[in-house]
């Protein structure tokens, strides 16, 4: 019988990488560049050419390949897609506890 465990939401988590926090950041950052672009149905060169970067370099964002491409540089991309980007610290906590880094995408 096979066991099933459920995951944490994070599957850098679970599989135990490194960095796995900031793994997640860029996959969801990446993930949303890709929706703006397929939605506007530009080519990688045309997003690329608007992105400021090469379109291997795009393309390999795109696949999941994003090692060496910041999360600023993330975050700059879809400033220039047109998206609003805003950065919140929230209240100390308190707590012996390490704060948490999220994503949220506004409708």
């Amino acid at each position: 019988m096979t066991e099933i465990e459920r995951g944490s939401g994070n599957v850098y988590a679970d599989l135990d990488l490194p960095g796995a926090e900031e793994m997640l950041v860029k996959a969801q950052l990446a993930t949303k560049i890709r929706e703006i672009v397929d939605a506007r149905n530009w080519t990688q060169r045309e997003a690329a050419q608007v992105l400021g970067m090469t379109q291997p370099k795009l393309s390999n964002m795109l696949r999941g390949q994003f090692r060496g491409i910041s999360e600023t540089k993330m975050l700059e991309c879809l400033a220039r897609l047109g998206r609003d980007v805003r950065i919140v610290v929230g209240p100390d906590r308190h707590a012996e506890v390490q704060g948490h880094i999220e994503v949220v995408f506004a409708a």
